[in-house]
């Protein structure tokens, strides 16, 4: 496990681009935090740090956001509104996790019963003076992505 403070939400940003960038396609990455913890501003920072130039919301209404990027395509999840992780299920879960996509997914928790284990979980936690992170692998890739950011 890595612990990481974040003093801002730049520091935020820029280490989603840093984890863009030792993440190889398909990787899952669950986000927890409370809310304004800055999942959505790491999320920002790992589409730009793949390309992306547009704005970057929480889809927290929509569920999942997708970014078609020259490099690979990634799925942006906020799970926060979900009821019954069996919603997954009727949104065709198992299609956006192929194999060939990035998920990122906030409150990954509250789908625990459908999910598949991530590569890497990360939970940020807010302090008096930025952002706490810890960085846990769950899988080779996870501990193989977890090793280049160290």
């Amino acid at each position: 496990m890595v612990v990481r403070h974040l003093a801002s939400a730049e520091a935020t940003c820029a280490f989603g681009a840093q984890l863009a960038a030792a993440c190889p396609a398909g990787v899952r990455i669950h986000l927890s935090g409370e809310l304004a913890a800055g999942k959505t501003t790491l999320t920002r920072g790992y589409l730009r740090g793949l390309g992306h130039a547009g704005a970057v919301k929480s889809p927290t209404f929509t569920l999942v956001e997708t970014y078609e990027l020259p490099a690979r395509l990634v799925h942006h999840f906020d799970l926060y509104r979900l009821t019954d992780a069996v919603e997954l299920e009727f949104i065709g879960i198992e299609e956006y996790l192929e194999a060939s996509a990035d998920c990122l997914i906030e409150w990954a928790e509250r789908g625990a019963a459908v999910l598949p284990l991530p590569d890497l979980e990360i939970r940020l936690v807010v302090t008096d003076d930025g952002r706490a992170l810890t960085l846990q692998a769950h899988t080779a890739l996870g501990r193989e992505i977890v090793s280049g950011l160290i």
